[in-house]
């Protein structure tokens, strides 16, 4: 039996605060908060849970009071007569005061019984078990992302369980390296990732397949990296098999693939130790993507690199005897390097590149044959130059037809005229097919319209300004969802793929918002000006190269395949007597004419 009240015993009540407080490394406060809890319930066990009691002790002689609390309230307005007292009797006991103060009556020391000793120090050890598990949810919180030094307590169906000290960690077997065993008491290094609150406590998960593992051990194996003059800007790993890291040095006089390689290597292999024998690929990052993309395939060759900014997605091209082994081992090299550079990668062979490039040519050579009522020889020289549509021959400068070998001025002239008035008679086609449809005519009044482009709105039911301020970017561009294998396949929006861009629908889409009076037209003017400061920003990004590429509209047609105009004899077309003569049928006596 204990008695609550002065004591004799006082004082080893604190020295027993004092020795759980630091044997569970917690604050003293806690425990004396958890004892006064502890009496607080054992005191409504023998005067009533109904009544508001409050338990002291002074932390500095140990010194215990219980008082029972009760809220002084109107006199009309009495609802729990054990926690509240009317003001006119509190008056009688405390004269003075008021409504909403707290009168205190000091009860008297009282035995625990042994019911209520037990149920004291179920509370005590519940609330030194919350404020622990506290403890360790914010120790080890502040150190997510650090390497983590431990001892193995147990391994339980593959997951293994670390001894952390002053808690357990658990490396969870999705999160361990493959084909590595550990056994009780081995130590282990391993990255903390995530800590979470649980019913049972702050559960701390460590990994050793985490790509970020691997930056922190280069961080303490390199010093340029931990230093910050070497910089690893990704890394995608394949644990227990092979990873590769792109690097980058912000000095220019160290190389950041020998740094991390160290002399002799002894600075990567210390890192392959430690990963249990993980091949690493240390490449050089760099700011232009393809560029990086090609580092990062190595060691295959690539021959040309083709980027489809809107899908985020790159098509590389490698000769024949270069795809498996820019392929890789069941796929890890392309796997590893899209994984390292964000890209998706798309594998091509020269010969596939060759053969589609060539289908693609002859397409265009059909089209400018049928549009320009003109021969395969010079449809085909046209397709040569880089000429993909009729209106790009329509709407080119001449003096870009004036370059083309053996073409002058009267040449040009005509190949434009034929190829306006297809256009114009293709879009009074087109036009009528529009009516047919019932696209209504407020449509075309929006900016960017064509009437081809009305014509599919119309097959795929979208008539109306409404209709189309309607629509979100996809329904027009395209999009991706997953196929039957559960790969990523390309669904056909209104357009095909590649025929508008994915921010330009969405401006077009606005556009119709405002035009059908959906939104303000400070909405349209506050998006433009983003997109106008992305693409600002993108520019700034560019090297003095590309943003003089991108002056002379050459950036981004560089690496690709060029027509093979061999089998094209200029010196057997001649251009002179075709302008003189009106060879193109159809269109000779004006040539004849202008010449």
């Amino acid at each position: 039996m204990s008695t609550i009240g002065v004591s004799a015993n006082r004082m080893e009540m604190m020295q027993i605060a004092k020795a759980v407080a630091e044997e569970k490394s917690i604050d003293r406060a806690i425990v004396i908060e958890a004892m006064q809890e502890a009496i607080e319930k054992a005191a409504k066990s023998r005067y009533g849970q109904e009544h508001d009691i409050r338990a002291y002790i002074d932390t500095e002689t140990g010194e215990q009071s219980l008082w029972r609390v009760q809220t002084v309230v109107a006199d009309d307005e009495l609802e729990d007569p054990a926690q509240q007292l009317t003001l006119s009797d509190a008056q009688k006991i405390e004269p003075g005061i008021e409504i909403g103060g707290e009168l205190r009556e000091e009860l008297p020391p009282f035995d625990f019984g042994r019911v209520a000793a037990q149920t004291a120090k179920q509370v005590i050890m519940q609330k030194v078990r919350d404020a622990e598990r506290e403890r360790q949810f914010n120790e080890y919180k502040d150190r997510e992302g650090e390497i983590i030094n431990g001892i193995v307590k147990r391994v339980e169906y593959g997951h293994v369980i670390v001894d952390l000290g002053r808690a357990e960690g658990i490396i969870r077997r999705n999160d361990g390296i493959p084909r590595e065993n550990f056994q009780p008491n081995d130590r282990v290094r391993a990255y903390l990732y995530k800590v979470s609150r649980e019913v049972k406590g702050p559960q701390i998960f460590l990994s050793r397949a985490h790509p970020d593992f691997m930056v922190k051990l280069f961080a303490a194996e390199v010093p340029e990296v931990y230093e910050g003059v070497i910089e690893i800007k990704s890394c995608a790993r394949d644990a227990g098999s092979r990873a590769k890291i792109g690097v980058i040095s912000n000095d220019s006089s160290i190389d950041p693939v020998g740094a991390c390689v160290g002399m002799r290597g002894a600075r990567v292999q210390a890192v392959v130790g430690e990963l249990s024998g993980e091949k690493i690929d240390i490449i050089p990052w760099n700011y232009d993507d393809a560029t990086f993309i090609v580092n990062a395939l190595q060691p295959a060759e690539v021959s040309k690199v083709v980027l489809d900014e809107d899908e985020h997605r790159v098509e590389v091209v490698v000769a024949d005897d270069q795809f498996p082994l820019a392929i890789g081992r069941r796929g890890q090299n392309v796997r590893l390097a899209s994984q390292l550079t964000g890209w998706q990668i798309d594998l091509v062979t020269e010969t596939d590149d060759s053969i589609r490039y060539q289908k693609e040519f002859q397409a265009r050579t059909d089209l400018f044959m049928a549009a320009l009522d003109a021969d395969e020889t010079l449809a085909q020289l046209l397709a040569s130059e880089g000429f993909e549509t009729v209106e790009d021959i329509a709407y080119v400068a001449p003096e870009d037809f004036m370059q083309i070998e053996g073409f002058d001025e009267a040449v040009a002239e005509e190949i434009q005229e034929r190829a306006r008035e297809f256009l114009e008679k293709q879009a009074e086609e087109l036009n009528a097919r529009r009516v047919e449809l019932g696209v209504e005519d407020a449509v075309m009044d929006l900016d960017g319209m064509t009437p081809g482009f009305a014509v599919k709105l119309g097959e795929n039911d979208v008539k109306s300004v409404d209709d189309v301020a309607g629509l979100v970017p996809d329904d027009i561009t395209g999009w991706r969802e997953p196929g039957p294998d559960g790969k990523p396949v390309w669904q056909d929006g209104i357009l095909k793929k590649g025929e508008m861009r994915k921010d330009d629908a969405q401006l077009f889409i606005m556009k119709a918002r405002v035009l059908a009076g959906w939104i303000e037209p400070e909405a349209l003017e506050q998006l433009e000006a983003e997109m106008a400061a992305e693409a600002a920003e993108e520019e700034m990004d560019l090297t003095e190269e590309e943003r003089a590429l991108l002056a002379l509209g050459e950036l981004g047609k560089g690496g690709e395949a060029e027509a093979d105009t061999d089998e094209i004899d200029l010196e057997d077309f001649d251009l002179d007597a075709l302008a003189a003569e009106g060879d193109f049928a159809g269109g000779g006596d004006d040539a004849a004419d202008e010449e």
